[in-house]
């Protein structure tokens, strides 16, 4: 298994029009470690990685995979049009 870690910060961030330092500043790092996070080049701790699942108010594995992440939107109305699907098939 390789070192490799995904994140939604950068589109979490620009949803709620939060700059890199306003992050940063509520979850008491540096504005850099924001920038270092959203290119992958540094992997949080758990504690940090805790902290920003409490601030956006999210499950950690909704910000953070060990696989690439697919969009939010293809996540979220994706698996609703499948469910739909499936109740349709039942119906039959």
């Amino acid at each position: 298994m390789g070192n490799d870690l995904y994140n939604r910060i950068a589109v979490l961030r620009a949803e709620r029009d939060l700059s890199r330092q306003d992050l940063a500043d509520a979850v008491g790092i540096n504005y850099q470690t924001v920038g270092f996070l959203e290119r992958g080049d540094y992997n949080p701790s758990l504690t940090l990685a805790l902290d920003l699942s409490a601030y956006f108010g999210l499950p950690v594995e909704a910000i953070f995979s060990r696989k690439p992440l697919r969009p939010l939107s293809e996540t979220v109305y994706g698996e609703a049009v499948e469910q739909k699907k499936a109740m349709r098939g039942r119906a039959r």
